[in-house]
């Protein structure tokens, strides 16, 4: 059995506490600038792990780009927010392809410092930018989005939290689209059961998910199933490279073994189960 103490760290918390935005599914007592603690190393650690990757959850250009075809209302002078964007690979493609200003929130500093040099070399500095923030206490106005845009990262405040409270900045007629770990079938193994549903409790049936959004205000315009290889070939294999030079620079350092060990147990498990649960898209226009 792996040796998951590490792990263990991340998960006393409350209501207002948002989960670590990367370290996916695990609770962290880090919300704004409050409550640091002696494990800020380890969250550190896991930033480098990251910062070395284009995504910091399943995904790809294709599926982002798929998304976007289901959004109908952006002009020039659109405004559009991505939350929990990370290094920003997911915000690149949305500001290549479409007209408007964009703003990625992440809790990480780090995370946006890449963020804001991948806009600049790209070109898009202009229109789009990156901001320290947390999604509990989002700095933009009432009405004032066009477009809510969340690869991965809702789980940060929770699914529903998520729908309801972002709903206020969005104009009526505005977009919601966020992508969201959901189970394909009413029954699974115990074993990939037990596992989500320690680690992400909100994880629910496509169907269930669109109700939530149906109750939350937004009438449901698209859903699609995530393809596997988001999974194998944007998330997973990009990553192998990353643990040998990352376990090689840390020789010895028991949490970050204990990361990669538990990136793989994670893999293996998707590898397994992966016809009972993945990653969907739901996008959402606001009544």
């Amino acid at each position: 059995m792996l040796e998951l103490s590490f792990f263990f760290l991340f998960i006393n918390t409350d209501v207002h506490t948002e989960r670590f935005s990367v370290v996916r599914h695990y609770k962290l007592n880090i919300m704004s600038n409050e409550n640091k603690s002696i494990y800020e190393f380890d969250f550190n650690l896991i930033c480098e792990y990251y910062s070395n990757l284009e995504r910091q959850g399943p995904g790809s250009p294709e599926a982002t780009l798929k998304a976007l075809g289901f959004i109908d209302n952006l002009t020039p002078q659109s405004h559009i927010a991505d939350l929990g964007c990370g290094t920003g690979g997911q915000t690149m493609t949305l500001a290549q392809n479409t007209p408007g200003e964009i703003t990625g929130l992440d809790l990480f500093p780090d995370f946006i410092k890449i963020f804001n040099r991948n806009a600049e070399k790209d070109k898009l500095s202009n229109r789009v930018r990156g901001i320290v923030g947390s999604m509990d206490n989002l700095p933009f106005e009432n009405e004032s989005l066009d477009l809510i845009w969340s690869e991965g990262a809702i789980y940060n405040i929770g699914y529903e939290r998520g729908l309801n409270e972002w709903k206020k900045f969005l104009k009526t007629g505005g977009y919601i689209a966020v992508s969201e770990v959901s189970w394909y079938t009413d029954e699974r193994p115990q074993e990939i059961n037990d596992f989500w549903m320690e680690h992400y409790s909100e994880i629910d049936t496509i169907p269930n998910k669109v109700a939530q959004m149906q109750k939350a205000g937004y009438i449901p315009t698209a859903i699609f199933i995530l393809p596997e290889t988001c999974w194998t070939d944007h998330f997973y294999a990009p990553q192998a490279k990353v643990q040998e030079e990352f376990l090689k620079k840390h020789i010895g350092n028991k949490s970050a073994e204990n990361y990669v060990g538990f990136e793989r147990y994670e893999m293996n498990l998707y590898y397994r189960y992966k016809e009972y649960y993945g990653y969907v898209f739901y996008i959402g226009k606001k009544r």
